[in-house]
């Protein structure tokens, strides 16, 4: 993936490509970075610009754009990158176009991070008041005053990008006053929606990630598995239980009732057969009378 981040300063452009560059693998391009790179190394271009700052000058565009040729035909940019700081003008969003067109690249996403200037401005001042309430230092460049500065600036050279890319389909605008992992999420979705593919160590990561996460899941479903079986015989056996012992209470009073029944019957047949032998005995008594 090859991005542009647009914003005005304190929008959160910094902390959001540091996410991308994690999660794609890709390398943010920092032209500031890009340039004292370029003259530590002693490039052509890095040797020009050398030149051109130690005279006090403004480096051009056109040297700019040399160096950044230079850095994304080096091997971490392979995968894509991440433009910090450039274009901030249309003539330089198009030296760029031309740039990428002569490397058979093209440019994938531009992402618009919009926020409330007045926000930005209240956030600052809380911000230096809080650090001077502590007694800390405040950066000279870190002040409502400067922040007015560089927001005027925007306003007037960079923000005609956001029309420029507009009218080419690629800006896509996300609203930069929402929660970090939010506008982080919703830039994701943006980037997946054009295409973007997440290197495989990306998903590797999650799937081991998964993979461990998986037996802890599936021994809590054999537990809970284990249990249910268990609760089930338990409850079986009580049943059966209570059963048998209604079961044995219902054969004893059959048990019972039987007897009864049988001692009564037993003796009637008693009585019947002892009057019997007495009616034989007065009867033979008499014969021999």
């Amino acid at each position: 993936m090859r991005i542009i981040l647009l914003g005005p300063p304190g929008s959160g452009k910094g902390t959001q490509a540091q996410l991308l560059v994690q999660r794609y693998g890709i390398v943010q391009l920092s032209t500031g970075e890009m340039l004292r790179a370029a003259v530590a190394a002693g490039t052509p271009v890095g040797l020009k610009a050398k030149e051109i700052m130690a005279s006090g000058g403004l480096v051009p565009d056109e040297v700019v754009v040399g160096i950044i040729s230079d850095r994304i035909d080096q091997p971490d940019a392979k995968n894509g990158f991440i433009l910090d700081g450039f274009p901030r003008t249309v003539p330089q969003a198009e030296a760029l176009d031309e740039l990428l067109k002569r490397k058979h690249l093209k440019l994938d996403a531009v992402i618009e991070l919009r926020v409330n200037e007045s926000a930005l401005l209240n956030r600052v001042e809380t911000r230096v008041a809080q650090m001077r309430e502590r007694g800390e230092e405040v950066r000279v460049d870190d002040t409502p005053e400067v922040l007015t500065k560089r927001l005027a600036s925007y306003r007037s050279q960079t923000e005609p990008l956001i029309h420029y890319y507009s009218e080419r389909r690629k800006l896509s605008t996300i609203d930069g006053m929402m929660a970090i992992d939010e506008v982080t999420r919703a830039i994701h979705r943006q980037l997946l929606a054009l295409g973007a593919v997440e290197p495989k160590t990306h998903g590797k990561t999650h799937a081991r990630s998964a993979a461990k996460a998986a037996p802890a899941k599936k021994a809590k479903t054999a537990k809970t598995a284990a249990k249910k079986p268990a609760k089930t015989a338990k409850k079986a056996a009580n049943s059966a239980k209570k059963a048998a012992k209604k079961a044995l209470k219902s054969a004893g009073k059959a048990t019972r009732k039987t007897a009864k029944k049988a001692t009564r019957k037993t003796a009637k047949k008693a009585v019947k057969k002892g009057a019997k032998k007495a009616a034989k005995k007065v009867t033979k008594k008499r014969a021999k009378r």
